[in-house]
């Protein structure tokens, strides 16, 4: 068994040295409990809610001589643990991207720029042009991607096909009107990516009220089963969740006697979808 956690942080735009301090309490605490994997929300160094691309530009650094993951690399080496988190990129291009990394004892072993980019995010950031990573740990093989990939089924077909047992996700999710009873459809979409692809995903998001943003909190680990293992939260506070994931599961798509979710498909027939 994989402990696993995510972390749900209280973070606020442009305090980057506080943001830092509070993804390594929250990581020191989830390592506490043995977690293997920690997974932190989108843009956890920077905040999320700027002003425009000028603010995010001067928050951003570039991956390959990054303060916060440095950071996180000190951290994973201290408590024998893989961090996976968002951070403000500044591309060897010049320009900013949304990004996240996985980081390990030694150092960054993937660095992925979110694809789709949400709302006002199209006014601050450059896309992404590379599909989502997926390393090899010694304890699984973890996807990446970024909050609004999730939303994109086709996306989230593409760890899965390439290995992927488990799908970290750091997201920022704003809160959206939720009928009483229900659970937010961010959660419930999640739920349905694991479910369609048998995989674990875990997601990290946020909470505190930034610059009149509030969020959903709706941190979750769910199984490959579609169920969740740990969360959701669906509330404005933060808390380290964690959960023992066979990541093994992952790795048998058979759902009945005669059905496999992988194998059942029929490529052909879908080329429209991708065009």
């Amino acid at each position: 068994m994989t402990v696993v956690a995510a972390c749900q942080l209280g973070l606020t735009v442009g305090e980057v040295e506080a943001n830092r301090a509070a993804a390594a309490a929250a990581v020191v605490r989830a390592a506490g409990h043995g977690a293997e994997l920690v997974v932190l929300p989108e843009l956890c160094d920077s905040g999320y809610v700027f002003t425009g691309e000028a603010e995010a530009r001067a928050l951003a650094s570039p991956a390959a001589d990054n303060p916060t993951l440095r950071g996180w690399q000190a951290l994973a080496g201290r408590h024998a643990t893989t961090i996976v988190g968002g951070f403000c990129e500044l591309g060897e291009d010049g320009l900013v991207y949304n990004s996240a990394a996985v980081v390990g004892a030694d150092g960054a072993l993937a660095v992925y720029r979110k694809a789709h980019l949400w709302d006002a995010e199209k006014l601050v950031f450059t896309p992404g042009e590379a599909p989502p990573p997926v390393v090899e740990l010694p304890f699984g093989r973890i996807g990446l991607m970024i909050c609004y990939d999730l939303e994109f089924p086709e996306w989230v077909r593409l760890p899965a096909l390439a290995g992927a047992d488990l799908i970290a996700a750091p997201v920022n999710w704003p809160a959206m009107p939720v009928p009483p009873g229900e659970r937010p459809c961010d959660v419930v979409r999640v739920q349905a990516d694991a479910c369609v692809n048998g995989v674990f995903i875990a997601v990290a998001d946020r909470c505190r009220a930034e610059r009149g943003v509030s969020w959903v909190g709706g941190t979750v680990i769910v199984g490959p089963d579609g169920y969740p293992l740990a969360g959701p939260v669906t509330a404005d506070a933060a808390e380290v969740l964690v959960a023992s994931c066979d990541l093994t599961r992952a790795r048998d798509k058979k759902v009945s006697t005669h059905n496999d979710v992988l194998a059942d498909r029929r490529p052909l027939l879908y080329r429209p979808v991708a065009q």
